[in-house]
């Protein structure tokens, strides 16, 4: 007897054009990394309540079938973007450029970037993001990681101390770009994205597609030491069970991503427009509030349906001084950027997790015979100073940029 073993097993997905219509397997589909995947299917039950002379229970009935469980992955750029935009309700779109040019020229100082005319803002770059320089005239400040500090309409400002090589030369050929792509909550134009999901148990030659799944729930984990760990909870329509030829399902399913997996200890925190060294861990939690509900006649659900999206999360630091106490006491509300390099050379690829708006709920801190730790859990709030094209921040609760892609 052959038993199914968890190496074994392979994961693949595909977007689906219709929710819960498994999607066609020759065409698309994608292998997924993983951890651990106990997606299932499950069924309501229901118990015969009958009072009866022989003191049992006669009957017991299966209800409405349903799907659900948790992907358990470490992150790496590019490898969840798909669960990540379905999350969202929002596609991923390529970062803002501008290339100076007569009348736009840029300068630079050691901290700032500087263009003649036209506005940063205007171009669609946020508080927060990640920019590369190509073609500027000063080497030393192309292709380099820069954090955008704060920004007017023709002053970019980098974080750190002298993160640029300052050139008074006035510069016409020069790009300044959001690397890679940007996602984030909109306020309008919501997607609402399924997928189908396969368990191939190549050992056994069989697979259990699972129809109809959203992403109910994302769970990020930045641990001081260890690598950074990705949940997504899953909720779906229904299963179909494979055997012999018939698996696996996706038989045309592209290969799992090669990138690197991101370390928290590899990257930058800035918390109300500060760089911090005193966190000692971060965590952060996304739900979709998915609801279904049963009709007569049918034994699966009719629909999945969407809520709010909601982001809160949590992070600890040493107690260093009353700041982030006095903060959480004041209700003052502040911007949270985490930025987490992958390995490789410079200029590395980088996950930006920017929290444009957040408040906290709590600064209580610990105690012992050792450095002491505050917890400050916080909510995350739709920042609304303006429309996106006329404010330095987006509007929006949470937003992401993967330079990867």
């Amino acid at each position: 007897m052959t038993i199914a073993q968890g190496v074994a097993k392979r994961l693949a997905y595909k977007v689906e054009d219709s929710w819960g219509v498994v999607t066609t397997p020759t065409v698309g589909g994608q292998y997924l990394r993983r951890v651990t995947s106990d997606i299932n299917l499950t069924k309501d039950a229901y118990q015969s309540n009958e009072l009866r002379t022989d003191y049992q229970v006669a009957d017991y009935r299966h209800g409405v079938r349903r799907v659900g469980g948790n992907i358990n992955g470490e992150f790496s750029l590019g490898t969840y973007k798909d669960f990540l935009a379905a999350a969202f309700r929002k596609a991923w779109v390529a970062g803002s450029t501008f290339t100076s040019g007569s009348g736009t020229e840029i300068t630079t100082t050691t901290t700032t970037i500087v263009r003649a005319g036209g506005s940063w803002i205007t171009d669609g770059f946020k508080v927060g993001d990640v920019v590369r320089m190509t073609n500027h005239s000063t080497t030393a400040n192309n292709s380099k990681n820069f954090r955008v500090a704060s920004l007017s309409s023709t002053v970019m400002t980098i974080a750190g101390t002298t993160p640029l090589t300052a050139d008074a030369a006035p510069d016409a050929t020069c790009t300044v770009a959001v690397t890679g792509s940007k996602l984030w909550v909109p306020t309008t134009g919501h997607t609402d994205q399924s997928f189908s999901i396969e368990h191939n148990f190549s050992d056994l030659d069989e697979s259990e597609v699972f129809s109809g799944c959203k992403v109910n729930t994302i769970g990020l984990s930045l641990p001081p030491t260890g690598m950074m760990t990705v949940q997504l909870g899953m909720t779906g329509k229904d299963m179909t069970a494979l055997s012999g030829a018939s698996a696996p399902y996706f038989t045309a399913a592209s290969a799992e991503t090669t990138s690197g997996i991101l370390a928290a200890v590899n990257g930058t925190l800035r918390i109300g427009g500060t760089d911090v060294a005193v966190v000692t861990g971060l965590s952060l939690n996304i739900e979709g509030n998915y609801t279904s509900e049963p009709v007569v006649g049918s034994n699966t659900v009719p629909g999945i349906f969407p809520g709010r999206v909601r982001a809160s999360g949590q992070f600890t630091a040493f107690y260093d001084g009353g700041t982030l106490r006095d903060d959480f006491i004041n209700e003052t509300e502040i911007q949270l950027v985490a930025n987490i390099e992958a390995a490789g050379n410079d200029p590395k690829d980088v996950l930006v997790i920017n929290l444009p708006r957040i408040k906290f709920g709590g600064a209580t801190k610990d105690d012992g015979e050792k450095g002491l730790v505050q917890t400050i859990p916080f909510t995350c709030l739709l920042r609304t100073d303006g429309a996106d094209t006329t404010a330095a921040h987006l509007k929006t609760t949470i937003s992401l940029q993967d330079t990867s892609f």
